[in-house]
């Protein structure tokens, strides 16, 4: 009886998880909203020849990836989508790749760090050094997110990111529309003025193939080590580098746009 109790005061203290938000708009709202994405995407199309998505394969970018394969043919044939495989990513993020191949018939393609940088990585830092400082945990990223992003990036006309305002106090001012200045080419936005509900409206409208984490309580998919639930309440990239303040929680892939080689 008294371990009885005690499992269930257990299960009591247990901190609520982040859910999937429940949309409170209308239908028509969000058709709407995803007609305006693919509006967005055509203008890209008409503009660039080779246009490359980096995905995540979280939700946001699984919107982008939807919009994008069941977009004519005209519009769909000027992007590619690519994935950074940093080596440390979870299991149920790999096996979004898989989804995507059996739902759409594409391979997402896969660019991973250079294995003597890693090293070099590991033993000037250690394996998890990345915990001890904000300058380890960019070098981290830098070597298995940038650079593997500078190759994926290299001769392309210009990029997209499924990036958001309203998910970090570093992206309010996120346009649609930016310039990569260390590339020379555009890069852009186009959920920048979604919110999180309209996201999984969208998901869920159109059954679109999302990464398993998402109903654990993770809004915002990382790398296994760097990545945490979220509690109710919490900033939706607070799992994200957790360890760290708010205002540095961004891997360089969108910040300053610092070329790595």
């Amino acid at each position: 009886m008294t371990q009885g109790v005690s499992a269930a005061a257990s299960t009591l203290q247990r901190p609520a998880l982040w859910t999937i938000p429940v949309y409170t708009g209308s239908a028509e709202a969000l058709d709407a909203k995803a007609h305006a994405l693919g509006e967005r995407l055509a203008l890209i199309a008409s503009r660039h020849a080779q246009a490359r998505f980096a995905s995540s394969l979280a939700a946001e970018d699984m919107v982008i990836a939807d919009a994008i394969l069941r977009s004519p043919a005209a519009v769909r044939e000027r992007f590619s989508i690519f994935t950074l495989q940093t080596g440390r990513l979870h299991a149920e993020t790999l096996a979004v790749l898989d989804a995507i191949d059996t739902r759409y018939g594409y391979a997402v393609q896969a660019y991973e760090p250079d294995l003597q940088a890693v090293e070099q990585f590991v033993a000037q830092y250690g394996l998890n050094g990345f915990y001890d400082s904000v300058e380890a945990r960019k070098a981290c990223c830098g070597v298995r997110k940038v650079a593997p992003l500078n190759r994926a990036l290299d001769g392309a006309q210009a990029w997209l990111t499924g990036q958001r305002r309203e998910q970090a106090v570093t992206r309010l001012d996120l346009p649609f529309e930016e310039q990569d200045a260390a590339r020379g080419i555009p890069k852009y936005n186009p959920l920048t003025d979604w919110t999180e509900a309209e996201v999984w409206a969208y998901l869920q409208r159109h059954d679109v193939p999302v990464n398993a984490l998402h109903a654990k309580g993770y809004p915002s998919i990382g790398c296994e080590p760097c990545t945490r639930a979220v509690r109710v309440g919490e900033d939706v990239r607070a799992g994200r580098w957790w360890w760290e303040s708010k205002d540095t929680k961004e891997c360089g892939l969108h910040e300053q746009n610092i070329k790595q080689h």
